[in-house]
């Protein structure tokens, strides 16, 4: 009896579309065309010492026909063209980045040609219209994510999922090779039977999509952005880290002298504090010379309230609790009560906020008033602190002075050294009085 081909058909006739299956049909097709007498791979008889090989072909010539018939080179083109692209959301990940140069090790000889192919794709696609290139982009980058997934995720063109999760969940019924159903767990004699798991709640379907929903919202940041940042903080702040420069006059974490430290809390800031507080808001505020100086630029822009607010929040988180419940009325009164002398500028959400707050006092109550007025300030006015002439002027005033005091401790140490280094003869007894005292002077 003529057994039918079933293959790649399922028990009731369908043709089976499952990824294996797929993948089989390609492997069949590349297959074919290997073997087509005209355009396949060239099959030659080999000539031995004393026989003959008939039907041969090498692993060389594989490659070759792969190379030339099958457009392997298609993911180096594409990635080559994310690089043209110089867009931060087509930015190369960092295992395309390693694909990318493993490409380029592998068609060494062709880069020049696949270079030139991505940079008429990349002359081509300007020519579009922004949406029509961004609806392309979108589809080219779905398309090479299904082919060529992150490292560590399935392949669903090359991985059937009902087999991976087969594979996971050993423990499910499957079908025998009768047809029938065919429990796994009944060939153990010891196991215990597993109760069937319930499927999940509308409430519990609800928490999950809520938690997915987190997980996309959530901000990430690649690795190497991560070091850039690190080091770009690094190289900030090294001539402020005793340890890596050694501050001047010396490092009083390892001398007993707390010279440097006195200098730090003084109220004539060097150079050094000064550029300071150009690194970001935190540090005028730190600072309270940069405090004041901040404060005296706020005045002449007629918004001091704004840091007043703000530096009366920050009083008041460290107040003794029994001085909360006064100090908040006093602040509303001043700064948020309905004709307030030092009305400050807030959105409804957080005045509603801060008005249920004021209710229940305690030292967070104008936690939301102050966030607010923190970012409005960084946004708004630092900026224009940084670039003000008061700012730029003090900085290059500090800079001289310390360029002249270097210069001068630079002249008292080199006289010094040499004076240091002069011998001092003994005079004659005819020389004058004064020569005598120049010369002992040295």
């Amino acid at each position: 009896m003529a057994q039918g081909n079933n293959y790649g058909q399922s028990s009731n006739g369908v043709a089976d579309e499952s990824p294996n299956m797929l993948v089989y049909r390609k492997m069949e097709d590349v297959i074919a065309r290997m073997q087509d007498e005209k355009n396949g791979i060239p099959i030659r008889t080999v000539k031995s010492f004393l026989s003959k090989i008939p039907s041969v072909f090498s692993g060389s010539d594989i490659v070759q026909w792969l190379t030339k018939n099958l457009s392997i080179e298609d993911p180096a083109v594409y990635l080559c063209k994310r690089t043209m692209q110089n867009k931060a959301r087509l930015e190369l990940a960092d295992y395309e980045a390693e694909s990318l140069a493993r490409l380029q090790r592998a068609f060494a000889r062709k880069w020049e040609f696949i270079f030139m192919q991505a940079e008429a794709q990349a002359k081509v696609d300007k020519k579009r219209d922004k949406i029509e290139r961004k609806i392309l982009d979108s589809q080219e980058r779905a398309f090479w994510d299904v082919h060529r997934p992150v490292p560590g995720c399935v392949n669903t063109t090359e991985v059937d999922i009902k087999k991976s999760s087969r594979m996971r969940n050993p423990h499910k019924t499957r079908k025998s090779v009768y047809g029938l159903q065919n429990d796994i767990r009944s060939h153990s004699p010891t196991h215990m039977p597993v109760p069937e798991t319930k499927p999940p709640t509308e409430d519990e379907l609800q928490q999950e999509i809520k938690h997915w929903q987190m997980q996309l919202d959530r901000h990430r940041l690649k690795m190497s952005k991560v070091a850039e940042s690190l080091l770009a903080y690094t190289e900030q702040y090294l001539e402020y880290d005793p340890f890596l420069v050694p501050p001047d006059p010396s490092n009083p974490w390892i001398s007993d002298d707390t010279t440097f430290w006195e200098l730090e809390a003084s109220k004539e800031p060097g150079q050094q504090r000064v550029k300071r507080w150009g690194f970001g808001m935190d540090e005028a505020l730190k600072d309270p010379v940069g405090r004041e100086q901040f404060l005296k630029f706020l005045e002449s822009e007629f918004s001091s309230e704004n840091l007043r607010f703000w530096l009366a929040v920050e009083d008041l988180k460290k107040r003794p609790i029994r001085e909360v419940p006064a100090r908040v009325q006093e602040i509303w009164q001043e700064f948020l009560a309905p004709g307030a002398p030092s009305a400050i500028n807030l959105d409804s959400k957080s005045y509603d906020k801060t008005t249920q707050n004021v209710k229940d006092p305690g030292r967070y109550t104008f936690e939301d008033a102050q966030e607010h007025i923190y970012k409005l300030m960084k946004s708004d006015s630092y900026p224009r602190f940084i670039r003000s002439s008061a700012y730029q002027e003090l900085l290059q005033a500090k800079k001289k002075l310390e360029n002249t005091l270097d210069r001068r401790t630079s002249f008292e140490k080199f006289t010094r050294n040499v004076g240091r280094n002069i011998p001092i003869f003994p005079c004659h007894k005819n020389c004058t009085p004064t020569l005598r005292a120049s010369t002992n002077l040295l």
